[in-house]
């Protein structure tokens, strides 16, 4: 119940203040977390990022004010946080369909979003596997790039990255670096969040032998993980986003850990006969 008192805290917050300017970090620590930690446990719940979600109730409580007032257009754009009428009718036609003025034309349709708020459901019956591990500072190398953190984006954006790294040979270059056999499973870790963006590297633990040019270093300081398991599948089918999504989505409001802003990991691993195991280690710190 705390979890979901402090969560209905932080969401009592941002509807109090939809027509000021919202503190992420204020609403963060009335959920008694980080602010990246608040923003990414609220996505992978709702399936909506914060951003989008005080977006969408700001331009319903607009077409509420505009259909049963006579308040002007312009006031209600600067009440909401736009700074022209301009930026406030895209924004109002591209989520309801029709300008600011039209709301009040007899039988005009529009759209409102509800109010959020968190409530106990019951859940579970699928178990998660995972552990609690400690483990002392390692390496890693590897290929980076810059990742869209916001919705569904990394769901896209990563899948098509590992597609680009094996069709221009860099998986190949990995594996011979790191003198793995030719089908030799690789990992990724996902480091430098900033709530908008983080990193995304593919590699593998660094050898004792020099590396070729055009690989990066990462150096991987001492961490407690939760690592989670999507345990034996075939190929292709180990279903690691919704594995992500359950890690925020459940096991993290119910958990006696929380989230301690560090690299992330997708392991892989060839279990043979056709089968791979995934694992995702996620950095935590008691509560």
């Amino acid at each position: 119940m705390d979890w979901l008192d402090r969560m209905n805290n932080a969401m009592e917050y941002v509807e109090t203040n939809l027509s000021e300017e919202i503190d992420y970090e204020q609403a963060a620590k009335l959920a008694c977390c980080s602010t990246y930690h608040f923003q990414r446990m609220f996505s992978f719940i709702t399936s909506v990022p914060l951003a989008e979600y005080i977006r969408r109730r700001r331009l319903t409580l607009a077409a509420f004010e505009l259909q049963n007032s006579g308040v002007k257009v312009i006031d209600i754009a600067l009440k909401y946080g736009y700074e022209s009428p301009e930026a406030f009718a895209r924004a109002f036609k591209k989520m309801h369909g029709v300008a600011p003025m039209s709301v009040r034309d007899n039988g005009v349709a529009l759209k409102a979003y509800p109010r959020l708020s968190f409530h106990i459901s019951i859940r579970g019956d699928v178990e998660m596997n995972y552990r609690i591990e400690v483990n002392p500072a390692f390496e890693m190398f590897g290929v980076s790039t810059l990742i869209n953190a916001v919705g569904e984006n990394p769901f896209i954006e990563i899948p098509k990255f590992w597609e680009n790294c094996i069709s221009d040979g860099t998986v190949k270059r990995i594996r011979t670096a790191a003198g793995l056999e030719e089908h030799g499973q690789i990992h990724a870790v996902l480091y430098n969040h900033n709530g908008e963006h983080y990193s995304y590297m593919i590699g593998y633990f660094t050898p004792q032998s020099d590396l070729p040019h055009g690989f990066e270093k990462l150096h991987i300081p001492p961490q407690t993980y939760a690592i989670f398991s999507t345990g034996l599948n075939p190929a292709g089918q180990s279903n690691i986003h919704d594995l992500w999504r359950r890690i925020w989505g459940e096991w993290f409001p119910t958990c006696d850990f929380n989230f301690a802003n560090g690299p992330e990991f997708e392991m892989t691993y060839d279990r043979g006969n056709g089968m791979y195991e995934m694992e995702v280690w996620i950095p935590v710190v008691k509560s």
